[in-house]
């Protein structure tokens, strides 16, 4: 098949999962394209990348250049707009990643309602939330694994105890640096929370950033006392390397979070995770118990990130489950299953 992806996001293309930080449908995007390009479909990718680059099969072009020309499936990323990129494509599809409540703007209501393209959402909870009023054809296709993360190499956590937090600041993360002071660290002897934000870091460094961002960050700063360390994202296979050293993945969640794609890669690394229940996603990412805990409450969000910072068997078993049960799911397995959706 002909496939032809066009995502407006950032720059970026199928070689900078490795090396450079990517949200969860730029880094499915990165993985998925090439992926379909090994399994004999000719893939194009129309974006924001800075030259014409071939990935392991994958042609990826600038966005501003020449159209391409029309094929057999057009894959429209998050954006119902995209549907028109190519006008005599045949099938199409919309491959969202954002919170439903997008796909009810009036603009976007007509493009589906005319164009009539197959919705590919990322988790079970974004389909819930969405009414699909034109009862369009909607399928839940859960992202891979990047090969970064299924090294099997075993864990060397460091001491003092590491957690770590991959959030954007406004998500939760005022909530998750109070309690960390307030009622882990106190707990955990002398653990750290290390923060990979790239705006923090930038704000650390010295860049301006918007007043809210200041909030947080000079909360951050001021738990420095308390173990709060700030980072600068990396790519898969630097935060692959941290994950390998810490003790458990603290994530506050936030009510329109639908990827969850650091908590399956850390899931999937054997890095044990505590997520707050708020995230709509995290069932489906973290196994309750088995590979991690789902916390309903402030407490039981705490008590189960002390545990896994001082019981060395705690985690060890919920390191070993996560290995064993949540890194099956490769961009190979992810590919065929979208080839089954799209012939």
């Amino acid at each position: 098949m002909r496939l032809t992806f066009v995502d407006e996001s950032i720059a970026f293309d199928g070689y900078s999962a490795s090396s450079q930080p990517l949200g969860g449908p730029e880094k499915a995007l990165a993985q998925l394209a090439p992926a379909l390009a090994m399994r004999g479909h000719a893939v194009e990718v129309f974006n924001r990348c800075d030259f014409p680059v071939t990935v392991e099969g994958s042609k990826w072009w600038p966005l501003d250049g020449d159209r391409p020309a029309p094929s057999d499936v057009l894959i429209a990323v998050r954006k119902a707009a995209l549907l028109d990129f190519v006008p005599d494509s045949g099938r199409r599809v919309l491959w969202t990643g954002g919170p439903p409540a997008e796909l009810d703007a009036p603009a976007a209501r007509a493009l589906l309602a005319a164009r009539k393209p197959t919705l590919v959402f990322f988790s079970r909870a974004q389909l819930a939330l969405w009414a699909n009023p034109d009862r369009l054809d909607a399928r839940v296709i859960a992202p891979g694994i990047g090969p970064d993360y299924v090294i099997d190499e075993a864990l060397q956590p460091v001491e003092p105890a590491r957690a770590i937090a991959v959030v954007h600041p406004l998500a939760g993360l005022d909530w998750l640096i109070r309690l960390w002071v307030e009622r882990i660290r106190p707990r955990a002897g002398s653990a750290e929370l290390h923060l990979y934000s790239a705006i923090l870091d930038k704000g650390r460094l010295g860049a301006v950033i918007p007043a809210p961002l200041q909030r947080v960050l000079a909360q951050a700063q001021g738990a420095a006392p308390h173990g709060v360390v700030i980072h600068r994202p990396l790519g898969d296979a630097g935060m692959n390397d941290a994950y390998r050293r810490a003790r458990v993945l603290l994530h506050p969640g936030f009510a329109g979070e639908m990827v969850g794609a650091s908590l399956a890669e850390s899931q999937a690394a054997g890095l044990p995770a505590v997520v707050r229940a708020v995230s709509p996603v995290a069932p489906e990412r973290v196994i309750d118990r088995e590979t991690g805990a789902l916390a309903a409450t402030d407490d039981q969000f705490a008590d189960a990130a002390v545990a896994l910072l001082t019981d060395r068997v705690a985690f060890e078993r919920m390191s070993r489950n996560a290995k064993l049960l949540q890194r099956g799911r490769t961009w190979p397995i992810v590919a065929a299953e979208w080839e089954d959706l799209l012939r």
